[in-house]
């Protein structure tokens, strides 16, 4: 496949030029390592394997199951709030889907990449923000000065399109008038909508989504597609809805004809925070993704961490007992974890097989399971930066006008030099959003690195053709089987989601899925509420 898919790249009527060549060869060299986050522990309660007897018992004031943002936000505010035992159990793999990686010191991201500057309503994200200084003045004005060695700096995106670089993601350059008046009517009902209010007083769309209105008009969205939405409201622009359809695909892993409308409007109309330093909407970003936010978390909260995964949680008499365990050299060992509360901050999927009794709580994993969009992360390291077109200069995230690739970031745009470093890390998002999600994690699963190497590679090659080749150093493969869960029509009503949401007792839920979707402000918050209602139970204790 790999072989193929470079012939048909390098070769335009099977005649190969010598540079061609020699850059095949070069490329046939890369063997790319590939990182499965999850998967053996996965497949292991899957299969609800048997595991030894516990080798010791540890006990503790709150075991926060999980590291992603979502179990390091709850440390963080337990710590705020005064509780100092508690113990973390990683899952299996730290911080999750804020996790990142390093060619040396070479910074990459394996998950998340970029924050949105948080509105006004997300005060849970600029307390974080301003804790960890990187909100240096006024967290809770309307423009909080940030540290410009996070903000975004220019030139942030672009995108190709029939061999020609523009500025921006939507298509302009060469789109007809008519086409270009249809961008312009919905960007102008997006500044409507940030502003629009329900009947109940509250904006329609706001982080946390909790805050967002629940007028029934505005809850309607959420019964039908966005495609569905741009039909009945007259956009017909194929650039506008091949932007759209990207944006969904890049924000929820899942296609805009099967995206909620509500979410699909959402993703544009709550991002409008400001700063006293950098235009609107501009964005927080680390050459690392959000590791360096999560790392920042864990080191505020002063929390013990343990490696591990959850396979059994319950409710005991006095407190919970979480039954864990780790694989090495592919043996299980197992250890008991007994709390008195629990924060179980892993994703709903997961929960649904380790909760003891999760129909007890109000949901049925039949019923009310998300479904659950892959990703493949793949992270080149060039020794050199490759050539760019005359007058068409790299920037941050670089787009092109195809499926499913989401194009690449450049890890190193941050750094701030006074010329650019010898080599970089070019960052390639694929949302295998060209299938569905059962057949495309069968497909992770089977293909051999060379194949995931060709679809991984596919939006740079059309980039840079043969030269990138001999650009390529090395190559880091993540693949995520279950990223993130996809808001399909139907999921803000999800009565066993919002049984979770609402539990209160000896185990806490605390996941971006409460909310529908993965994002940093909807999994930071429940971690807050999940660590709110911990700490008045111990406090109170």
């Amino acid at each position: 496949m790999l072989r193929r898919s470079f012939l048909l790249w390098a070769g335009a009527s099977g005649a190969l030029a010598a540079g061609s060549v020699a850059g095949f060869l070069r490329w046939r060299e890369v063997t790319p390592t590939v990182h499965y986050p999850g998967r053996d522990e996965g497949h292991y309660l899957r299969d609800r394997r048997a595991l030894p007897p516990p080798s010791e018992v540890i006990e503790t004031g709150v075991a926060i199951l999980g590291s992603g943002v979502a179990g390091l936000t709850a440390a963080w505010k337990l710590n705020k709030l005064g509780v100092r035992e508690m113990l973390m159990i990683d899952g299996p793999q730290p911080y999750g889907n804020a996790a990142g990686g390093a060619f040396g010191v070479y910074a990459y991201p394996t998950g998340a990449h970029y924050l949105p500057l948080p509105s006004p309503e997300s005060v849970h994200v600029r307390e974080i923000l301003a804790d960890l200084g990187i909100i240096e003045k006024d967290a809770y004005a309307e423009q909080p000065t940030y540290d410009e060695r996070f903000i975004l700096h220019a030139p942030e995106e672009r995108l190709l399109k029939d061999g020609h670089w523009q500025d921006g993601f939507i298509p302009t350059e060469g789109v007809p008038q008519w086409e270009r008046e249809q961008h312009a009517r919905f960007f102008a009902e997006v500044a409507r909508l940030r502003q629009t209010r329900g009947s109940d007083g509250r904006r329609v769309f706001v982080f946390p989504t909790v805050l967002s209105s629940q007028d029934p008009q505005w809850e309607a969205l959420d019964r039908i597609t966005l495609k569905d939405w741009l039909t009945q409201n007259g956009y017909t622009a194929p650039t506008l809805h091949w932007y759209l359809n990207y944006c969904c695909r890049d924000d929820y892993g899942t296609r805009y004809d099967q995206v909620s409308a509500w979410a699909g409007l959402h993703y544009y109309c709550s991002r409008w925070g400001q700063a006293a330093n950098a235009g609107n909407g501009a964005w927080l970003t680390w050459p690392a993704g959000l590791q360096p936010l999560a790392s920042g978390l864990e080191r505020a909260a002063g929390i013990q961490r343990r490696s591990g995964t959850v396979v059994s949680l319950k409710e005991t008499a006095s407190g919970i007992e979480a039954l864990c365990f780790t694989l090495k050299d592919g043996q299980p060992h197992s250890y008991l974890v007994r709390a008195r509360k629990a924060i179980c901050a892993m994703p709903l999927h997961v929960a649904a097989r380790v909760v003891e009794n999760i129909a007890a709580y109000g949901f049925d994993p039949a019923r009310h399971s998300p479904s659950y969009a892959p990703w493949m992360v793949a992270n080149f390291l060039l020794k050199r930066f490759p050539h760019e077109l005359p007058d068409q200069p790299l920037c941050w995230d670089n787009v092109v006008y195809s499926e499913p690739g989401l194009g690449y970031v450049v890890s190193t745009h941050q750094d701030i030099r006074v010329r650019p470093p010898e080599k970089t890390v070019f960052s390639a998002y694929v949302a295998l959003s060209d299938r569905d999600p059962v057949s495309a994690r069968k497909w992770l699963l089977a293909a051999t690195p060379e194949e995931l190497l060709a679809l991984a590679s596919a939006d740079l090659r059309t980039a840079y053709g043969s030269e990138l080749a001999s650009c390529v150093e090395r190559v880091d493969i993540t693949l995520r089987g279950h990223a993130m869960a996809a808001p399909l029509p139907h999921f803000r009503s999800n009565a066993g989601v919002r049984a979770l949401r609402e539990h209160e007792g000896r185990i806490l839920f605390a996941h971006a899925d409460l909310s529908g979707f993965s994002v940093f402000e909807e999994a930071a918050w429940w971690g807050c509420r999940a660590a709110q209602l911990a700490a008045s139970g111990m406090l109170a204790a």
